[in-house]
């Protein structure tokens, strides 16, 4: 053994499957182990049941705890629920989240108030605040 590799989990919508197998093989290459989702249901893979759904969202979230840290393709800055769901419980293991370009903090409000003063400075009031 040449050292001690670093764990990552990919998160993300199974949709970006291409960019899913782009990233492993960058990581890798920076001298990652990388793990990722097995099935990409929303790539065409097979279709899968409600419990199949369960069994693979678990298994997900043990790719976490094996991790050191999360990696999200997060795609047009898009995040589902399960990748929500999975992005809060690696925060809450204490593992450090990156993403793969940069999240625009804003879309983790619905119906917020946006205002723009004499100065172009925004600001943002929280109506409903999605969890992110």
């Amino acid at each position: 053994m040449i050292g001690r590799y670093k764990v990552v989990t990919l998160c993300g919508s199974t949709k970006f499957k291409d960019e899913f197998i782009d990233t492993l093989k960058r990581l890798t290459l920076e001298g990652y182990v990388v793990l990722l989702p097995g099935v990409y249901a929303h790539s065409g893979d097979n279709i899968i049941t409600n419990k199949d759904k369960i069994i693979l969202d678990d298994m997900h979230k043990r790719k976490i705890d094996m991790s050191d840290e999360i990696y999200v393709i997060n795609k047009n800055d898009y995040i589902g629920d399960s990748t929500k769901s999975e992005i809060e419980y690696a925060k809450a293991q204490g593992k450090p989240v990156t993403y793969m370009y940069p999240h625009n903090k804003h879309t983790q409000y619905i119906n917020a108030k946006i205002e723009i003063d004499d100065n172009q400075c925004i600001s943002v009031t929280e109506v409903d605040q999605c969890a992110i």
